[in-house]
Parts: structure tokens; sequence; C-alpha cells
């Protein structure tokens, strides 16, 4: 499991990549917060383009960055879910927390 961050004009966007699972979330967790406390963005898009699995910890991931970006007064963007990934996303209402993009990011997201 990897995630790659790529921060262009205040968006912070974290590349997921492989499984999403209680040995690879709190990693995750870490890269994401560590520099999201360092530059602040305005928007984070989780992109799970190359996400194979994910289970509750990936939830609970989300979750935490949600609460993390609203004391910033910054959102979360959810985008390019493979579609078992989006059904656990719509089941444990994430939806109601983070804006689910639908379709891919363009290249000018990045």
């Amino acid at each position: 499991m990897g995630v790659r961050l790529i921060l262009k004009n205040g968006i912070l966007t974290a590349v997921l990549s492989g499984e999403i699972d209680h040995h690879s979330a709190r990693e995750i967790r870490n890269e994401i917060d560590s520099t999201a406390s360092k530059v602040k963005p305005k928007t984070l898009i989780l992109d799970f383009s190359a996400v194979q699995f994910m289970d509750s910890s990936g939830v609970g991931l989300i979750m935490g960055r949600c609460k993390l970006m609203q004391i910033w007064d910054g959102s979360v963007e959810i985008a390019n879910l493979p579609p078992k990934i989006e059904r656990i996303v719509s089941l444990a209402g994430l939806n109601q927390l983070c804006v689910v993009r639908k379709g891919n990011l363009d290249e000018s997201d990045e």
C-alpha cells in the first residue's frame, strides 16, 4: 500500500494504491496528516483509482480526514472509486461527510 501526495493550487491530492486495511491505514494516515498539517490545504482529494481492497480501516481513514479538514474549514473529496469501494463508501454514509466525485480526475487536477 502506498500514497503519493501532490500539492497544487492549495489542493492536496492523495493518490492511494494497493490495499487499505488495518496494516496500511496508519501509515497512510500519518503521511497525509503530516503533509496536510504543514500546508493546511482547502481541499483534500483522496484518489482511489489504484486501490484494490478497502476494509473498515479505510472508512476510518476517510472519516478522520474529514474531521481534520473540518477543523481547517476545508473539505474532502473522494475520487475514482472502484465499484466495490464505492459501495462501502455509500453504505458507511461517507457521501454525507465528503464530496464523492463521479468519473475520473482530469490530469489538470493533479
